[in-house]
């Protein structure tokens, strides 16, 4: 499927994005929980799938609320992903619309489309933690169910809903950002257009995130059992690969649905 153009991009030119995807990668792996993602995994799978809520809590957010430290990495994380994001997301269109890989001209599209790349990145966080808050409230209701069988489907089964409730609500401000920045329109006719944009892929958006998301959840989950030091690399990784995944895909699926030309590539939607 053309929805997942965004790793083929990727693919091509890793060296050119990846620099950009580091420093966010650390700082969204510092802002994990890794005590609380390891007690309650390790605790999953041997037998006793129930933990208080502000452990739930611990596990799924992004924001730190075990050491000031953990808090400042959270603040970070939100600060990097806005910085690189911008210069990620100008860099890859200036390549997919003239054909070029080259950074000049990228820093000053940061005056041009930090604020708004702020404003998506505080939305999409604001969501996350809002979704981990009512996520770890519906965990923490069903822990108090006495029989354990019915304890591990329920928690499954609510993981896996939530899961996709967060990633439909994602698509609706997906496609704002890449069409503000090409159309130059403003934010509400921006967000109108885009949106309309999205719902002809909205289904197979969901499914490539969620391959994405079911993928990071089973790495973080699996490498939850080894220490610290082994853990936090392989988490760079994941979220450096994530972190390029979600801002070229922006890119990929808007150039796609609105019907673009693409300099960076041989063969135009026309063609295909």
């Amino acid at each position: 499927m053309r929805i997942f153009g965004n790793w083929k991009y990727i693919g091509k030119n890793l060296w050119y994005v990846l620099p950009f995807a580091i420093v966010p990668a650390v700082f969204l792996t510092l802002s994990l929980d890794y005590t609380a993602i390891s007690g309650f995994v390790r605790a999953f799978f041997t037998g006793e799938p129930r933990a208080d809520f502000l452990h739930y809590l611990r596990v799924w957010s992004f924001l730190r609320i075990d050491s000031w430290v953990g808090g400042i990495c959270s603040v970070l994380a939100i600060a990097t992903c806005v910085i690189f994001m911008t210069l990620m997301l100008a860099f890859v269109e200036k390549h997919m619309r003239i054909g070029k890989r080259t950074i000049s001209g990228v820093f000053s599209q940061l005056g041009n489309l930090a604020l708004s790349t702020l404003a998506v990145t505080l939305i999409y966080f604001t969501l996350y933690e809002v979704w981990s808050v009512l996520l770890s409230a519906l965990l923490f209701v069903v822990a108090q169910i006495r029989v354990t069988a019915l304890v591990y489907v329920l928690t499954c089964l609510l993981i896996a809903l939530g899961v996709y409730v967060l990633l439909y609500l994602a698509t609706i401000f997906y496609l704002w950002l890449p069409c503000k920045q090409i159309t130059g329109f403003g934010g509400y006719d921006a967000f109108l257009y885009s949106y309309r944009l999205v719902l002809g892929v909205r289904h197979k958006l969901i499914l490539s995130w969620l391959i994405s998301f079911v993928v990071l959840l089973v790495a973080v989950g699996g490498f939850a059992f080894l220490p610290t030091y082994a853990f936090h690399p392989v988490a760079i990784l994941l979220f450096a690969a994530m972190f390029m995944g979600f801002g070229v895909r922006m890119e990929t699926v808007y150039f796609m649905t609105d019907k673009l030309d693409r300099e960076d590539i041989l063969k135009s939607y026309r063609e295909l």
